[in-house]
């Protein structure tokens, strides 16, 4: 079935500073590629140097001459975000862009952090929660957008208030939809508090739908050695044009809540199609489990004691 080609138009970039969390490969990488083609300098904080070095010369390839460098990172332990933190602020350069993109979606048994934390709740959530703390000072001075990739996942499903950590029994679906919950309340959370307190950033949500993405590949550093049914299961749909999206489609609604003129704050942003699962972006009605204002001043407080990176009220 011919597949509508879908995109959107990204705004000249020139003189911003961008930042992608998740930008080696997927569409973390699209994301980046388009923001580099849009003449943004992008930095690409990845894990695994290697394929940094891949994904960059991907961009260079259909964006000679872009301005993309790596930045370490891994969003699995607080020193490393603290130490990006430092590195960028170092730089002394406004940032105004940032893309919380990067995810880990459920390892098949539980897993834990440098710090101890459950492995999706401590890197989607708090790992990226730190990060904006780290890097507020810069993006204050850039006014930056500040976009927070949850996921369709966030539509249904609860924080596990008794057990964040998933210590008694773990689900890893649940526990995913938890961390992208949380990270969601906190991407409102963090709009409303920069209204309260002069921050000059502006904070908004996007997800991508369904689409075979590495989110469900082999991953053998959470423990999955080969990609799941689930992951075969889309690619066959999506490569038929049958309601799910692509990667090229997947990182549209980010790009477009990160970048579009008139994306607004505090606003959800995601495939139009049919169950939101593909289809061109565009706002969306916020998810049930997002709408609570006492969840967000909840996790956000949980948020600041578990990671020790408090942000500033004066």
């Amino acid at each position: 079935m011919p597949r509508k080609n879908i995109d959107i138009t990204v705004p000249d970039l020139s003189g911003k500073r961008a930042v992608v969390t998740g930008a080696s490969d997927g569409m973390g990488l699209g994301m980046a590629a388009r923001l580099a083609a849009a003449g943004a300098e992008v930095l690409m904080p990845v894990r695994n140097r290697r394929k940094g070095e891949t994904a960059i010369a991907r961009i260079r390839q259909s964006a000679p001459g872009a301005d993309v460098s790596l930045r370490d990172l891994d969003l699995s332990s607080l020193d490393s975000v603290a130490v990006l933190g430092q590195t960028l602020r170092g730089e002394g350069l406004p940032i105004h862009i940032l893309i919380n993109n990067a995810g880990v979606m459920t390892p098949p048994d539980r897993q834990t952090t440098a710090d101890g934390f459950e492995l999706q709740f401590g890197s989607n959530h708090l790992g990226h929660f730190a990060l904006v703390a780290h890097l507020l000072p810069l993006l204050t001075a850039g006014r930056a957008r500040v976009t927070s990739q949850v996921s369709i996942a966030a539509r249904r499903g609860a924080i596990n208030w008794d057990d964040l950590n998933w210590e008694r029994s773990y689900d890893g679906m649940k526990a995913y939809s938890q961390s992208k919950i949380a990270f969601g309340l906190f991407g409102l959370e963090l709009g409303r508090r920069s209204r309260t307190y002069g921050w000059g950033i502006t904070s908004n949500l996007s997800h991508p739908g369904i689409a075979p993405t590495n989110l469900l590949a082999a991953r053998p550093e959470v423990g999955r050695d080969k990609e799941t049914p689930g992951r075969r299961l889309i690619r066959a749909l999506s490569d038929r044009g049958i309601l799910l999206g692509t990667v090229e489609t997947a990182k549209l609604p980010a790009l477009m809540a990160a970048t579009g003129p008139a994306s607004k704050p505090g606003v959800l942003y995601g495939p139009r199609g049919l169950g939101d699962l593909g289809g061109p972006p565009a706002e969306q009605q916020m998810y049930s489990p997002l709408r609570s204002a006492d969840d967000a001043q909840r996790i956000w407080k949980i948020s600041e004691r578990l990671t020790m990176a408090a942000f500033p009220t004066s």
